[in-house]
């Protein structure tokens, strides 16, 4: 082992039924680096790191830690030998505080004579969430108290406030604003400046190329390469995940087309406490609407709000035939879709198959005569639509908790396909999804607004905003700071300059 290598990863398999995730995979992660690993959706990256960190046992293989070989069963074990991770979705637990949060698995440090002193973790939770700029975040407080992204912020606390060895960053930053993706940014250099070594799974190659010293490439379980980020470029990247040159159309290319005046959904003044304030707009037949602004910006709830899913809303929206929606039962009858950017807590059923969620908003319209459901028809309806939008599965019978977070989204938006509902709003759509599967859900989007269909899409992904939609709302303080036309002369300095 060399006096440089902080980690060996030595023919690690793993395998989930007859699903063979991570195949035969070795490859060495060093001292004070930024390792970046990288791979289309379902490539084994997350599947490996948890093993590492301890959620999964592992299949077979080894992981040699500084000359030692570790075997973690949980995470309070990783975290023992070393070894932290920030998890792609919600790494923390509802019900705790923020301190037993962040010292979860580690409360005996605050036990004496068999009593927990929670004074003294609250002290030391609050001063750790100073140290790291976070102090207006409280250790005594629920952690429910908090958003998504603060949640996300204790998160990296806990991860890394005990100076770790190898520290996963699983996906994070798509859970981020730009704020929150530069504190993220701040401790991973932090760590390897200290001589620690982080593992960095992002899709975003410009900030892989960017952040990482090393990258290496899995593709459908195995290894492909290792490669210094300063030696390649985004192009020879793709080409590594995917196994050719990515091809065909990414963004729209069209410009100037005119969108139909015919108006499918009105936003007349509608607040939502400490949310958003007074927000309206029309939403066009065959239109792909945009909003924009940073993470506290409301536009998230924006979403929420045209679903009937926000609490407390006022304010009236309207279909186009008069229909008000004010709640999710009567925007599904009336041919409406929402995907959350929340997507195992909100957008899927994570302990059911992939065929009861791609069916379940189109029960009503699959029972046959006496309301009766056919197995059969649930299968063929099922398999139908995962198989269009490319989900990467064993059958429809699969839970969807097996599932890498890219193939998850794809679930999602293949329930929404087969409802073929005429309005959908999709928040953070390709969040966590790589190269190949942005570019699907960019053309089935573009695919959908030429047969008429319309769909409000929100993100802070400012390209993506610019590359898909006609029109771009921007969000600023819970209300509307600005709108763009589609034009070649917008660029993401004209959106930003709204958004702050």
């Amino acid at each position: 082992m060399s006096t440089d290598t902080r980690l060996e990863i030595k023919h690690l398999c793993k395998s989930f039924g007859i699903t063979k995730a991570v195949q035969d995979v070795s490859f060495d992660i060093r001292k004070g680096t930024i390792h970046a690993l990288i791979g289309e959706n379902g490539s084994g990256k997350s599947t490996l790191t948890n093993m590492l960190s301890g959620i999964y046992t592992k299949g077979s293989g080894q992981f040699i830690l500084d000359g030692k070989e570790i075997n973690p069963e949980n995470q309070v074990e990783a975290n023992r030998e070393g070894v932290s991770i920030i998890v792609q979705e919600l790494g923390t637990l509802s019900g705790l505080t923020v301190a037993e949060n962040i010292f979860l698995g580690h409360e005996e440090n605050f036990v004496r004579f068999g009593i927990k002193n929670t004074a003294a973790m609250n002290r030391k939770a609050n001063q750790l969430l100073k140290d790291y700029g976070f102090e207006r975040i409280k250790a005594a407080d629920l952690i429910d108290n908090y958003n998504f992204e603060d949640r996300k912020l204790v998160e990296i606390v806990k991860a890394t406030y005990f100076k770790p060895k190898v520290v996963v960053v699983d996906e994070t930053t798509t859970a981020l604003s730009q704020e929150g993706r530069e504190e993220l940014y701040k401790y991973m250099n932090k760590i390897r400046d200290y001589g620690g070594s982080v593992i960095f799974i992002s899709h975003d190659l410009p900030e892989v190329l960017s952040k990482s010293d090393y990258i290496t490439i899995l593709r459908d379980g195995a290894y492909i390469d290792t490669v210094e980020s300063k030696s390649v470029t985004e192009d020879d990247l793709k080409r590594l995940m995917v196994g050719r040159e990515v091809t065909g159309a990414y963004y729209r290319n069209d410009y100037g087309e005119k969108v139909s005046d015919e108006v499918v959904l009105s936003v007349k003044n509608v607040s939502v406490p400490n949310m958003i304030s007074d927000i309206s707009f029309d939403l066009h037949k065959g239109e792909i609407l945009g909003f924009g602004g940073l993470s506290e910006s409301g536009m998230h709830e924006i979403g929420k709000a045209v679903f009937g899913a926000s609490i407390d809303r006022e304010g009236s929206v309207t279909l186009g035939d008069g229909t008000a929606i004010n709640d999710i039962p009567t925007a599904i009858r009336h041919s409406m879709a929402y995907t959350s950017k929340d997507r195992d807590n909100e957008s899927v059923v994570m302990n059911q198959s992939i065929k009861d969620n791609i069916c379940l908003p189109s029960l009503g319209t699959l029972a046959g005569k006496g309301h009766l459901l056919s197995d059969k028809k649930l299968d063929e309806f099922a398999d139908r639509y995962a198989k269009e939008i490319s989900v990467k599965m064993v059958d429809v019978n699969q839970f969807v908790s097996e599932l890498s977070g890219g193939n998850k989204q794809k679930v999602v938006l293949a329930r929404w396909v087969g409802k073929d509902s005429d309005i959908v709003v999709l928040d953070s759509p390709t969040r966590g999804i790589d190269i190949k599967v942005k570019q699907d859900i960019y053309q089935l989007m573009d695919h959908m607004r030429k047969n008429g269909k319309s769909i409000i899409m929100i993100s802070e992904e400012l390209m993506e905003l610019i590359g898909m939609c006609d029109r771009i709302i921007i969000m600023k303080d819970g209300k509307i700071s600005g709108e763009l036309m589609r034009s070649t002369d917008v660029n993401e300095n004209a959106l930003i300059s709204r958004m702050v």
